[in-house]
């Protein structure tokens, strides 16, 4: 048995302190990762504060991890990783490889999912361990520091780019120019699509166009909003905030899609008929497949996508929770291991 130090809340609303655990014996299809960094995002949050409502406790959170491989299960020495290599993992940390979604390629969907910090000790922690597929290699041309928020921001995000097919020539809607929202235009403008931001904050339009925003509106003012009626093939919702849901649908072209990442928590009113005579789609996604995950991280080496982060020791986690809670961060929060 191998003792872990690691943050974690005893229980809800709780401040994160320093918290030990055993791992039991190495599993044939397991790999062990020693934590090098691990994003702090939105959702540590909401489970540190139990806001789901069924939260299991003690809780280490942290999914949004990069580290090395330090032990290799006798199956998972097979499968390509390799000691020492850098690899990430996200949301998911286990799937059956037998149900029907993983048989189709879609992994995160999995009818027996384990994820990463529900019910289990997340990131927050020297060492994790995951079955190999969840080990996800980090390309070269990817910051080790920073990549961790891709594999929950940036892979959220994403996704509908490869579930939906759009294309180059599409043009897109990003509402909410946050840690889901900067790497959204990031990855639509490398895409090679008409990109327009929707915004609350005008001091962040210049950071905004450099991220790739072809255009910028008022995520508030909605009468600026007439002008785009029919205008937009996708418009992905990034905010966890009720707006007027239908002048958004009003604003899809002919079978367009409305497409939610950010978790609103209140009902979605909406009107038939506003769908019905564009024949629009609404839609969300968990993340992505894990072959979407290996995309993804192509894609951003390629393009030099990254996340904008600020960093803490893991030593200050509540620090930085606390910063992230007054809403000021630079998008992205990373924690550095600090464990010895």
């Amino acid at each position: 048995m191998k003792t872990v130090k690691a943050w974690a809340a005893l229980k809800p609303h709780d401040k994160l302190q320093p918290f030990n655990y055993e791992l039991p014996p190495m599993g044939t299809e397991e790999v062990e990762i020693e934590i090098d960094h691990c994003g702090l995002c939105h959702t540590d949050l909401a489970f540190i504060n139990n806001e789901w409502g069924n939260i299991p406790f003690p809780l280490v959170p942290g999914h949004e991890i990069i580290g090395r491989i330090v032990e290799l299960g006798e199956v998972a020495q097979s499968k390509g990783l390799k000691l020492g290599q850098t690899v990430g993992v996200g949301w998911n940390k286990e799937s059956c490889q037998h149900c029907n979604p993983c048989i189709e390629g879609a992994h995160h969907l999995c009818s027996s999912l384990e994820q990463t910090i529900f019910g289990n000790y997340g990131g927050f922690a020297e060492r994790i361990r995951t079955h190999w597929l969840w080990a996800v290699p980090v390309p070269e041309g990817l910051s080790r520091a920073d990549a961790g928020p891709l594999f929950c921001a940036g892979i959220t995000v994403f996704s509908p780019l490869m579930e939906y097919r759009i294309k180059p020539t599409d043009r897109v809607g990003v509402f909410g120019i946050g840690g889901l929202g900067h790497l959204a235009l990031q990855f639509y403008h490398a895409w090679g699509c008409d990109v327009t931001a929707f915004s609350s904050t005008p001091s962040k339009y210049d950071a905004i166009k450099a991220l790739g925003a072809n255009h910028i509106v008022s995520s508030r003012n909605t009468s600026e909003w007439e002008a785009l009626k029919g205008q937009f093939d996708l418009i992905v919702i990034t905010l966890p905030v009720s707006m007027d849901w239908n002048k958004i649908i009003a604003m899809l072209s002919p079978k367009g899609r409305l497409h939610f990442v950010g978790i609103v928590y209140e009902p979605v009113p909406l009107s038939v008929v506003s769908l019905l005579v564009p024949q629009a789609e609404i839609s969300a996604s968990p993340g992505g497949s894990r072959s979407s995950l290996d995309k993804m991280l192509r894609f951003a080496a390629q393009h030099k996508i990254r996340p904008r982060a600020e960093h803490f020791p893991m030593s200050k986690v509540n620090e930085a929770i606390a910063y992230l809670e007054t809403g000021k961060p630079n998008y992205r929060i990373v924690l550095d291991a600090d464990f010895k």
